[in-house]
């Protein structure tokens, strides 16, 4: 399935769709959490909220 048609579902809401962007994404997000050599559980969280919203905010073209 193209990442196109995975994130149109993501934003209708499909769980299965979100979860499969965020796990592409994880490496990034738990790289990203790294501050100083250890792993930061709060930043990290964040970094997946943000992943939801611009999830939401994506406008796809047609």
């Amino acid at each position: 399935m193209s990442f196109e048609v995975i994130l149109q579902q993501a934003k209708e809401g499909n769980t299965q769709a979100i979860l499969e962007i965020v796990e592409m994404y994880k490496p990034l997000i738990i790289r990203n959490a790294i501050v100083e050599g250890f792993f930061d559980e709060d930043l990290y969280q964040e970094l997946i909220r943000v992943v939801l919203s611009c999830i939401k905010r994506f406008e796809l073209l047609a």
